[in-house]
């Protein structure tokens, strides 16, 4: 999966910060596609001839503000999101390297992939909002907002109904990890030169191919997932899921039996498109967030140039650097009274 790179002259919170600020922006940007996809996965009216009628539709029936529904729970998912998955995925890795710290490419991806369900399985509920609030009609709203919603879906269907469908993010993270090695492990037939040597460009391609690759392959579990979340007996035409079911086999069952196999793979065309403009989005942004820590920091000469400063040794850390100015200021600020004491 394309992700942003580890810079140790950012301090954890910046790193945080920048990762939250820049997933923030894109999925801002990209939530018209993200709208239309979950529509498409439930089997929403809006999605019946297709793509681009999905886009006219929406907008006849809710309005310009409707493609960003649920755009805010989305947002606000990322910071716990990231925070649990980092954080899991520096202790897997741990405790799966050598004696000489390295680990081997399937092992990192495993790790990702279980620290995926891991920060999954902590904001599920905020995921389960999200899907409620793109399927309502936004003139006449069901649910008004995070907390209602939560609250809502609590009240009237219990704890349950706050986890329903989580076991396909478990089952789905496996073709997912299996979709990412896949690609990973033929990068140097794709480029013909070794990985080692791959430009930033090279990269962003490498994380989409295997971003497009993977999510194709878990994408039916995804579907059912969203029509498990999106079903309900207290919305109107029980939340627009185009079949009924009564548990995760039987909607597998009856969305092959009514809808064909590929119906699984509804809104693919959005969740394909959306990843170019997401991934560039977000390591652009990325990138401009930490221009300006850098430049706070003092590695950098301004915010919007990646020239470094003079003087500065790029390898320390940022608690490090500070250190070493203080340092410098501290025997400058010495040497300069010794010179006035000897003058007097």
């Amino acid at each position: 999966m394309a992700s942003v790179k580890k810079d140790n002259r950012l301090t954890s919170s910046q790193s945080f910060l920048c990762v939250g600020a820049a997933g923030f922006f894109s999925k801002t940007v990209t939530s018209p596609l993200e709208v239309v996809k979950i529509k498409s996965q439930v089997g929403t009216f809006h999605s019946k001839n297709g793509f681009w009628q999905s886009f006219l539709l929406i907008y006849q029936n809710e309005g310009f503000r409707a493609f960003w529904k649920g755009n805010l729970v989305s947002c606000l998912r990322l910071f716990p999101y990231t925070a649990v998955h980092l954080t899991t995925y520096k202790k897997i890795v741990h405790l799966h390297m050598d004696e000489l710290g390295f680990i081997s490419q399937w092992r990192a991806i495993f790790a990702g992939g279980l620290a995926g369900v891991a920060a999954a399985l902590v904001t599920y509920p905020l995921e389960v909002a999200e899907t409620r609030l793109i399927i309502q009609n936004c003139r006449q709203p069901t649910y008004a907002g995070v907390a209602h919603t939560l609250s809502k879906i609590y009240r009237n269907e219990g704890l349950y109904a706050l986890y329903r469908g989580f076991s396909l993010t478990v089952f789905g993270a496996l073709p997912f990890s299996l979709g990412c090695y896949a690609v990973y492990m033929n990068l140097d037939k794709l480029w013909q030169e070794s990985p080692v040597r791959f430009t930033p460009l090279q990269n962003f391609i490498n994380g989409c191919i295997a971003a497009g690759v993977a999510q194709t392959l878990s994408y039916p579990f995804e579907t059912v997932k969203r029509k498990m979340q999106a079903q309900c007996a207290h919305l109107p035409h029980f939340g627009g899921v185009d079949v009924h079911f009564s548990g995760l086999m039987d909607c597998f069952i009856q969305v092959v039996k009514n809808k064909g196999i590929f119906s699984l793979w509804n809104g693919l065309t959005a969740n394909t498109i959306k990843i170019v403009p997401y991934f560039g989005l977000l390591f652009t942004c990325f990138e401009m967030c930490k221009q300006v820590c850098l430049y706070h920091n003092g590695y950098i000469i301004s915010p919007l140039s990646y020239k470094p400063a003079p003087g500065v040794d790029q390898s320390l850390g940022p608690n490090e650097l500070q250190e070493v100015k203080r340092y410098l200021k501290n025997r400058n600020f010495g040497s300069r009274e010794s010179s006035l004491g000897n003058r007097w």
